[in-house]
Parts: C-alpha cells; sequence; structure tokens
C-alpha cells in the first residue's frame, strides 16, 4: 500500500514523500483524523533546537499527539472505522524495572522516525487504545499530552509520601491545566492551590481550591507536596519558590521540559530532606488510565474542551503551515489540525 507522508525537511519547510505499508503484516493501519500540536513539534518546526540535533532527526514527519480510525487489520482485531488513540512511543523491548517511556532503546514518534503527519500510519496493535465512538475528537486528540499528567499522577502516589492535605500546582499553561484537573479527580480530598503568572489563566482553574500570583503569596502558605509544570527558562524560579514553600520532606515533580540546565538549591533539598523525581512521556497503561477516565468522569472532557485553541482544516501542505503558524502566536490553547488528508 503506498502511503504519502509530510516531513519537515528544513526549518518551516514541509515536502511530501512516499513509504510502502505492508498489507500483509501485523501492523494496524490507521488514517489520521485529528492531530495536535505540541511545544517539542513547534521546536522542529522553528527550527529551534540545537543544529546538530535538527541535522540529526531531519527529514522527519512532525507529530505525536493525534487520533485516527482503523484502515485495516489483517488479524480482524480491529474493525474499520473505530476510533483509537495512537502511542507514539514504540518500545522495543521489555524491562521487569524500567518502564517503556524510561527504556533509553525505546523510539518515540516525531523524535527520531515519522509521527503522525500521514495520510495512514501502520502501528503495533499495542499502540493503540480504543477511544468511544462520540467523544468530542478536537478534545481527544490531545490525549497523549493528558496521559503524561496522567503518568506523573500515578508516580506520585507511589513516591509520595501519606500527608497530601495541601499540593500545589506551578504553571499556568496547558501541562499545568492538564495534570492540575486530573489532580483534582485522581486525590478529590486534597486541597489544590495552583502557582502562576497570569492572572487570566489562573482564572480557567475553577476546579482548583486556590490560585496564586507567584510575586503575591500570602505569608504562612506551605504546601505538602509540590508539582511543577512550567518548564523552558522560567522552571527555575519554579523550582526555587517550590523549595522555599514546601514542607520538609514533601516530594517535588518536575514535568516541565528546559533546553537548559537548571540550578537548583541543594542546600536547602538537604535541609528539608526533600524528594524530586522527573517524569517524562507515558506508556500503554497510562493511555488506558486515561481514557477510563474520560468515561468515568465526562465532565472532564468539558474542562478539557476550554483549552482546544484553533482549529484548522488541513487538505494541503499550505493548511499545515497556517497550523503551525498560528499555533505560534496563541497564548493558550492546543491548536488542532483536522486531518482531511
Amino acid at each position: 500500500m503506498l502511503n504519502t507522508v509530510y516531513r519537515l525537511v528544513a526549518p518551516r519547510r514541509f515536502e511530501v514523500a512516499f513509504n510502502d505499508i505492508d498489507l500483509n503484516g501485523e501492523q494496524v493501519v490507521v488514517r489520521p483524523t485529528h492531530l495536535s500540536i505540541c511545544h517539542a513539534d513547534q521546536r522542529y518546526y522553528q527550527g529551534t533546537r540545537p543544529a546538530e540535533v535538527m541535522a540529526k532527526k531531519l527529514p522527519m514527519a512532525l507529530i505525536h499527539e493525534g487520533i485516527g480510525e482503523v484502515v485495516y487489520d489483517s488479524l480482524g482485531e480491529f474493525k474499520p472505522g473505530e476510533l483509537v488513540v495512537m502511542i507514539p512511543n514504540t518500545p522495543v523491548e521489555k524491562d521487569d524495572i524500567i518502564g517503556e517511556n524510561y527504556l533509553r532503546s525505546s523510539r518515540f514518534r516525531a523524535s527520531g522516525f515519522d509521527g503522525f503527519m500521514q495520510d495512514n500510519v501502520a502501528m503495533g496493535r499495542d499502540r493503540l487504545v480504543r477511544l468511544p465512538a462520540d467523544i468530542d475528537r478536537s478534545v481527544a486528540a490531545f490525549t497523549e499530552i493528558v496521559s503524561v499528567s496522567v503518568h506523573a499522577l500515578r508516580r506520585f502516589d507511589r513516591f509520595a509520601h501519606a500527608r497530601r492535605n495541601v499540593v500545589g500546582v506551578w504553571g499556568d499553561g496547558n501541562l499545568g491545566y492538564i495534570t492540575a484537573l486530573f489532580f483534582r479527580y485522581m486525590y478529590p480530598d486534597t486541597k489544590l492551590l495552583i502557582f502562576g503568572t497570569n492572572q487570566e489563566k489562573l482564572s480557567s482553574f475553577t476546579f482548583a481550591d486556590e490560585t496564586h500570583l507567584v510575586w503575591e503569596i500570602p505569608e504562612g502558605l506551605h504546601v505538602d507536596h509540590a508539582i511543577e509544570c512550567v518548564g523552558g527558562d522560567a522552571s527555575q524560579k519554579a523550582i526555587a519558590q517550590m523549595i522555599d514553600l514546601i514542607n520538609p520532606e514533601g516530594t517535588m515533580a518536575i514535568l516541565g521540559v528546559s533546553e537548559y540546565a537548571v540550578p537548583i538549591n541543594t542546600r536547602m533539598v538537604l535541609e528539608k530532606g526533600l524528594h524530586i523525581y522527573g517524569s517524562s512521556r507515558s506508556a500503554r497503561e497510562d493511555f488506558e488510565k486515561t481514557v477510563s477516565m474520560y468515561e468515568e468522569y465526562p465532565e472532564i472532557l468539558g474542562y478539557l474542551s476550554n483549552i482546544v485553541g484553533a482549529q484548522v482544516e488541513i487538505n494541503s501542505i499550505a493548511d499545515m503551515t497556517r497550523a503551525f503558524e498560528l499555533d505560534i502566536n496563541k497564548m493558550m490553547g492546543k491548536t488542532i489540525m483536522i486531518w482531511n488528508k
């Protein structure tokens, strides 16, 4: 089966390529329907990754957040037309200790090999999770980033001590919103505080108990545990404030990505006996947990719809470029490409 792939070949330039999908193999062929643009995609699109990284990665099809409809499964396990979320992490081995998303041997779509900007995608059957047929597809499109938050919160349950009276989330962007929302449902008895820099964004966290601008922290405020969802240059200040406000022996989760080394006040980490853990990407069980929460708490999808930004119909390479350019200038929200290719 001849397939069309839309690869980034240089910053801001997509080109068409072709590959062949073997219909006699065990992979399932999926036609993407809705794709979501991530910050990582933008770093490639804009060419802000280091030159040596760009030279190594390109040409490459972008996008690792997406859903689609099954086109063909030679084994008949998946039926044509079934709606599925596609898992970008692709392990090549199994380890009894290390999760599939942390194995250095695992491959990740749109970061080393082609992502979902294709007419059809050949997926391992264990890389697909069924979605409810009536789900809001624009919301479901960014299930991958939701699963990253769910993964981090499942790890929180393993690492954080039992005193969870007050937890703070730093970050008022998409990742902070998603992480805080799912924390609310996974740990409903905990007082949830949000710390950010934009009052308008903070006003959207209606499910939280309190929101605070980071330069207006009430005297005496402390948290038992803290979750960082800031990333970039601002992560240093966020982590420093977390260390200041966290109670002794608390746990700090680091989710934000920074291109640069971030200094940490190790003296206070030692004095307070803090636990710090990082979380990155997600595994199949995180996708399954995410979809089960969609079904158990359908109002979650309503909250998530608040961060759906531009929705761009994609019929040409010009449309792809337009979607990425619109995404650059957004204040908040996820840009969704309605994939008509």
